[in-house]
């Protein structure tokens, strides 16, 4: 394929309109995003707190998504991914997107930048676990429309990753699934998000856990942030789960259990939510 020159990404910038664009913003954000949380994302049912008209039914947003999304597919500027979404919940003909190599373009072009980025068809575990990123991003987004706080950051990978240095003199990098800051009228509150599946050995989590600590005693979060350390939230896919990582963290002596949250998703909402949001505190260690 001819690259694009800079005059048909200007012409096919008159095609696309800003919600368009959001799409394809998100997809660079997320990296995979499946139709279903393309509509969760810029599709609402309902009315929206923002201002934002929101749709009447589920299936009118839905229809309205898969009309743009086939529209932009047409356009080049998205592409699906080479295997269905299945499994339990997630029905088995949900279609998974990533951005194609002109939409790609057409988005450092908007923003001045170079460079171009090798698409690859993701593996079936990485499929799973970047959708369930956004997952709980989408849930954290209607959470703070509904509640009536502010999403002031939400990073997910690379974005949020974090690159230090430890005492030895090595550079090491913690690469959290989501940075997040949230914020209301009267508070502001700083998560690191680490999707679980219960796919790792318990091993492998506290290895990560481990890293998370060597972060902050390396004390670089804090001085960027005026002193203050995100709160490390585990987000397990059930309780007993959830417990598991629990009792591993405290039973770990090197690790300070005061740091982490382990806990299933609805309740890590109001962990990572404000701390005036009406919702109580809770799964915490």
């Amino acid at each position: 394929m001819t690259p694009r020159t800079p005059y048909k990404i200007g012409d096919l910038l008159l095609h696309l309109t800003d919600r368009d664009l959001r799409v394809l913003e998100d997809l660079e954000q997320f990296r995979l995003l499946d139709t279903r949380l393309i509509q969760r994302l810029e599709f609402p049912v309902g009315p929206q707190p923002d201002g934002r008209p929101g749709f009447a039914t589920q299936a009118t947003a839905t229809r309205l998504t898969l009309r743009v999304l086939h529209r932009l597919e047409e356009h080049g500027v998205i592409a699906r991914v080479g295997r269905r979404v299945g499994g339990k919940g997630h029905g088995s003909g949900q279609t998974a997107w990533q951005l194609a190599a002109a939409g790609e373009r057409l988005l450092r072009a908007r923003r001045g930048e170079t460079g171009r980025r090798r698409y690859v068809d993701p593996g079936a575990g990485f499929l799973a676990h970047t959708l369930e990123v956004a997952r709980y991003a989408a849930t954290l987004h209607e959470k703070a429309r509904s509640d009536g706080f502010e999403i002031l950051e939400l990073q997910a990978e690379p974005a949020s990753w974090r690159s230090f240095q430890v005492a030895q003199g090595g550079a090491l990098t913690l690469k959290p699934d989501l940075a997040i800051v949230t914020a209301d009228a009267e508070s502001e509150t700083h998560s690191f998000v680490e999707i679980d599946r219960d796919t790792e050995h318990l091993p492998a989590v506290l290895r990560k856990s481990g890293l998370y600590q060597r972060y902050w005693e390396s004390g670089t979060e804090q001085a960027n942030q005026d002193g203050l350390f995100p709160a490390i939230v585990w987000v397990a896919p059930d309780q007993q789960r959830a417990d598991k990582i629990r009792c591993a963290i405290t039973e770990d002596r090197a690790l300070d259990a005061r740091l982490f949250h382990a806990t299933t998703a609805e309740p890590s909402l109001s962990v990572v939510a404000p701390y005036t949001s009406p919702n109580p505190k809770g799964g915490s260690l």
